[in-house]
């Protein structure tokens, strides 16, 4: 059966293949087993075609079904034409999508001179309805180079074009959902085309902390004026579709109450999840004291116990068992890490007092400071608002230049890491008789800058501590006392001088010591513990059990160790050297 092809002077006829083929196509099969190719598309025949007796024209069956005319909205002026290059046509055609000179069957428009390749022209005529364009879209499958209208960044890769309009957008930007749920925050967002602002060149990204050009997408919550980029919001990790923020009912709390004048019951008595003896409720502080819970100086109102140095504050013993918090998608549960140190993934600092944990994870924890700390916060060390940034690399903070997730200024380049967020504002040194206060700025202008303790000196532009009454400054370390092998920050969420009662370590009561140097030895193997360690009074020894840390592996690496253990188990990635090992940049 013979056809005919408009595009063809000879007839047609349909053949399977292998047929005989000719001299060179046979020699070109034999010696490079290169098969017989389409001339409309220039791909490999492998099966039935439409081929000419005459000469080697053949094509696939869809190639040969190829309309004569097109029309589509990349050029809706004008039909375009389908062509077969000839050898007079080498190098003048070439396609206005996919830039390629064409080699095969071409569309073109002779008034205009609009070149389509045959697969550019299949390509598009996916038509596309879309949230972010009121009109119908084109996908292009070929490589591109543009402007996405929608968020105005540069692209070379899958595009759509809107023909009527003439814009271009991103093939990801095209099918970007209209609403998307975020864990930081508690409405769902919106896909917004732009906010018409009069503050819009001073938006800032929520999540970011970066800025925010509102002539372009966003995603948007307008009961809250809270604005994120598209990125940002479409984050995998952080991105959710189901959001629980109710908290389960338990207690960690049993009490005794009175009812007071304004008929609301306080309690005055407890016993706390955390510690062995009962806790009663006391204004009176007669010492320096510090918090169980969050490691940081008691104040009135607090629970003191009896029988031992515990104190918790109110609000430490009214903690939520459970909360979220904008680092971490999961809840987080209330709990207490002793006897062990725990490393926080916030600021890094290991601490013997309260931790949030995941319990699904099983590798995130927070202190209490940190767990307190609302993503957007003002500090009195600065004088604009911070809020939480979302990078997920670590940046240096503008306070003591340990890089660190951090908060930033909404107005400058100044940024602040938890570990600074949760400095206490005044503290008491163990050998200096004062408080000390916490200072932003150089206390003179002398251009020398040292510190009391260390007599090292001190860079200006950090924060430290400084004692008014006798001009002592000092660094933050050397206040909360520094690890002698560097590796770690400092003791400041670490309260020295705690007993643990009962523990599945040792038979009678620990305390938990900071060690030099002059101490005694092991009692188990007579070299000295690493700083950080558990004296039994009971056996008048330093305690050292088989498999938690002792000379070689110091309390403090066990916390990171454990936490290093548990990702293994999980199949994720080793942490990072962040983690482990801690120093300025």
């Amino acid at each position: 059966m013979e056809l005919q092809h408009f595009i063809h002077k000879h007839p047609l006829i349909i053949n399977e293949f292998p047929r005989k083929m000719t001299a060179m196509e046979n020699f070109l099969f034999e010696f490079y087993k290169d098969m017989p190719s389409c001339t409309g598309c220039g791909e490999a025949i492998m099966g039935s075609c439409i081929c000419c007796r005459q000469c080697s024209f053949r094509l696939h069956n869809s190639c040969a079904k190829l309309p004569r005319e097109l029309q589509l909205p990349i050029h809706d002026k004008h039909p375009l034409v389908l062509q077969e290059k000839t050898y007079h046509d080498e190098g003048t055609y070439k396609c206005n999508h996919c830039n390629l000179v064409c080699q095969h069957f071409f569309y073109h428009c002779t008034l205009c001179k609009f070149v389509l390749a045959v697969k550019c022209a299949s390509s598009l005529q996916s038509i596309l309805e879309v949230e972010i364009h009121d009109h119908p879209l084109a996908l292009f499958q070929g490589i591109n180079s543009f402007t996405c209208d929608f968020c105005g960044k540069k692209g070379e890769d899958m595009s759509c074009l809107c023909a009527l309009c003439g814009i271009w957008f991103h093939r990801k930007c095209a099918f970007l959902p209209h609403m998307v749920k975020h864990f930081r925050h508690k409405h769902p967002l919106i896909l917004t085309k732009s906010l018409k602002t009069d503050q819009s060149e001073d938006r800032l990204c929520q999540f970011c902390v970066k800025k925010l050009d509102t002539n372009y997408g966003i995603y948007y919550c307008s009961s809250c004026d809270y604005a994120a980029h598209l990125d940002c919001a479409m984050d995998e990790v952080a991105r959710e579709l189901i959001f629980n923020w109710e908290s389960k009912d338990e207690e960690p709390i049993e009490s005794s109450t009175k009812v007071g004048e304004d008929k609301i019951e306080i309690p005055i008595k407890i016993k706390h999840f955390s510690h062995e003896h009962d806790l009663k409720l006391t204004d009176q502080l007669e010492n320096y004291e510090i918090c169980d819970g969050c490691i940081r100086p008691i104040f009135p109102p607090f629970y003191k116990c009896a029988e031992c140095s515990f104190f918790l504050h109110k609000s430490c013993v009214e903690l939520p068992h459970e909360k979220q918090h904008p680092l971490h998608k999961h809840m987080l549960t209330l709990s207490s890490t002793r006897p062990m140190l725990a490393l926080c993934d916030a600021c890094k600092l290991l601490t013997n007092g309260f931790t949030y944990q995941c319990r699904k994870c099983k590798t995130f924890e927070l202190d209490v400071s940190c767990s307190l700390i609302p993503e957007k916060l003002t500090h009195v060390g600065h004088k604009h608002s911070l809020i939480l940034s979302s990078t997920t690399l670590d940046e240096n903070c503008s306070a003591c230049n340990y890089k660190m997730k951090i908060f930033r200024c909404t107005k400058g380049e100044f940024t602040l890491d938890f570990g600074c967020a949760t400095l206490p504002l005044t503290v008491k040194h163990r050998q200096h008789e004062h408080l000390f206060s916490l200072r932003y700025t150089a206390e003179d202008n002398s251009g020398e800058y040292y510190c009391d303790i260390c007599e090292e000196e001190r860079d200006s532009k950090l924060w430290f501590y400084y004692c008014d009454e006798c001009s002592f400054p000092a660094h933050p370390k050397c206040i909360f006392g520094e690890f002698l092998n560097s590796k770690y920050r400092d003791c400041r969420n670490i309260k020295f001088g705690s007993t643990y009662y009962k523990s599945n370590i040792h038979r009678h009561p620990l305390t938990l010591a900071r060690k030099t140097m002059d101490h005694d030895s092991c009692d188990k193997c007579g070299k000295f513990c690493n700083e950080v360690a558990y004296e039994c009074a009971t056996c008048n020894s330093i305690i050292q059990v088989e498999g938690l840390p002792n000379c070689e592996t110091s309390l403090m690496d066990y916390a990171v160790t454990e936490k290093e253990t548990l990702w293994e188990y999980i199949g994720q990635p080793a942490l990072p050297r962040a983690l482990r090992m801690r120093g300025l940049n």
